[in-house]
């Protein structure tokens, strides 16, 4: 049976709308979830300017209808969590740990870059044209099909709007702290930006059991909300302190003036590509957690001495193992999930969820969708 779904449809243009698309029912490895909620990040915003119009979203949590032919490890009622970097399971990279970057299915690497990914679903369709989804999940809808892999059974109690988050600004932070970096226990972190992918990397390194965790913002607001998921210290940046070398100073002030040992960018602010190496020691690691993708300028003197910078793509997920470890910290009380869940909206309200984004209102605000 064909479904009927209200989504947001983005023009390639800059700009969405709600109207209905039809959804198919799952062939294959494909899998019908109803979206009970959907996570609203900086990416949703950009994807109204990709220059095609697709079905918006990354973010999701729902329930599964139907389950094509295919499919083993799902059955009909199972509450989900959709991941974005869906696995072939078979590709080099797969093969090699890497799942989040597969060569097969990936939406950001191999070429496929922010789209459908490799092998775009074709059967939602809207104003009688297929139209593809968002990462391949366009969880902005009320109904979406997705292939098996990219969901994760939800295991424990939680409420569908803090399920909806882990599928990203989550994994990103706790994964690039814990995956990535290898955060030790005692270590000294520096965080820059304390926005949703921030506040993650802070609650990663205080379940990392790091001695000290220093944030860096230009809100005072988003610098009082760090404290409350385990920044230890904060500082209060100005926008006219260029790479923030001043922050950097003080960062080394208070890490008997060498620098921390790790340091996270989390701000999505090309010219701060480069700020986490002047906030860390000697061999320390810088962790370039938002994905900056354009080309900037690195005084090489900020490697010296034998520093490391890296560039994860989405904490190193491995989804059916990392999920449900986050599963089990929200369970144990560790990691804060309904806390970051600011806001929600229905989904005629998104225009006000973009705002109040960027606005810097929310950690996190989402979509609800009715059961």
């Amino acid at each position: 049976m064909i479904r009927k779904s209200r989504s947001a449809i983005a023009d390639g243009s800059g700009n969405f709308s709600i109207a209905e698309t039809l959804v198919s029912p799952p062939v294959g490895d494909e899998v019908l979830v109803r979206i009970r909620a959907a996570g609203i990040c900086h990416t949703d915003w950009d994807s109204q300017s990709w220059g095609k119009k697709l079905v918006m979203g990354h973010e999701g949590a729902g329930v599964v209808e139907m389950v094509g032919p295919l499919v083993k490890n799902l059955k009909v009622g199972d509450k989900v969590i959709l991941n974005w970097a869906i696995p072939c399971y078979h590709c080099f990279q797969c093969l090699a740990g890497n799942e989040h970057i597969c060569e097969k299915n990936s939406a950001v690497t191999a070429g496929n870059k922010v789209s459908g990914g490799h092998a775009t679903l074709t059967s939602t369709t809207y104003q009688g044209q297929p139209i593809e989804r968002s990462f391949s999940l366009g969880t902005m809808s009320e109904w979406a099909l997705v292939r098996s892999a990219a969901c994760v059974v939800l295991g424990v109690e939680m409420p569908f709007s803090s399920a909806a988050i882990v599928g990203c600004g989550v994994m990103t932070g706790y994964g690039s702290v814990h995956n990535a970096a290898h955060v030790a226990e005692g270590a000294s972190v520096v965080v820059l930006g304390a926005g949703g992918v921030g506040l993650n990397v802070i609650q990663g390194a205080k379940i990392a059991k790091a001695g000290s965790v220093i944030v860096v913002d230009i809100n005072e607001n988003r610098l009082k909300q760090a404290i409350r998921f385990g920044a230890t210290h904060t500082i209060l940046a100005s926008k006219e302190d260029v790479g923030l070398r001043k922050a950097a100073e003080e960062v080394k002030k208070m890490t008997a003036g060498r620098g921390a040992d790790y340091a996270f960018e989390c701000t999505a602010i090309p010219e701060l590509g480069a700020a986490p190496l002047s906030m860390v020691r000697n061999a320390g690691t810088a962790v370039q957690v938002s994905g900056v993708e354009k080309e900037i300028a690195v005084d090489m003197s900020l490697f010296e001495w034998d520093k490391i910078y890296i560039n994860p793509l989405y904490g190193k997920t491995r989804p059916q193992i990392d999920f449900p470890i986050l599963m089990e910290l929200y369970r144990t009380g560790e990691l804060m999930l309904d806390e970051l869940v600011t806001r929600t909206y229905p989904l005629d309200g998104l225009r006000d969820a973009f705002s109040d984004m960027h606005a810097g209102k929310n950690a996190k605000g989402v979509i609800v969708f009715s059961a």
